[in-house]
């Protein structure tokens, strides 16, 4: 079978900022957990219902290897694959 692929990013950077006498870690990274706990599983959420009311493709996620803390590739698929009904 014949596939094509295009690759799509959309990238995120994460930053906090803190008053000039912060020590570093004080916080333990409470903001990033913030990020991990509540913002990023309703983003990726709402995306794949936004994906899934779109008609003629599919849409799953697929590990490369990294940690899902640093990586979540989306796949959104098109089967193109099946015999189209004659007509005339």
């Amino acid at each position: 079978m014949y596939q094509e692929e295009k690759t799509f990013t959309l990238r995120f950077s994460l930053e906090a900022r803190f008053p000039d006498d912060y020590e570093g870690d004080e916080d333990s990274h409470a903001w990033l957990r913030a990020w991990e706990a509540r913002i990023k599983p309703d983003m990726i959420k709402a995306l794949f219902e936004s994906l899934r009311r779109t008609k003629g493709w599919t849409v799953h996620t697929r590990n490369r290897g990294k940690s899902p803390e640093d990586e979540i590739e989306v796949v959104l698929e098109r089967d193109l694959s099946a015999a189209k009904p004659f007509s005339v």
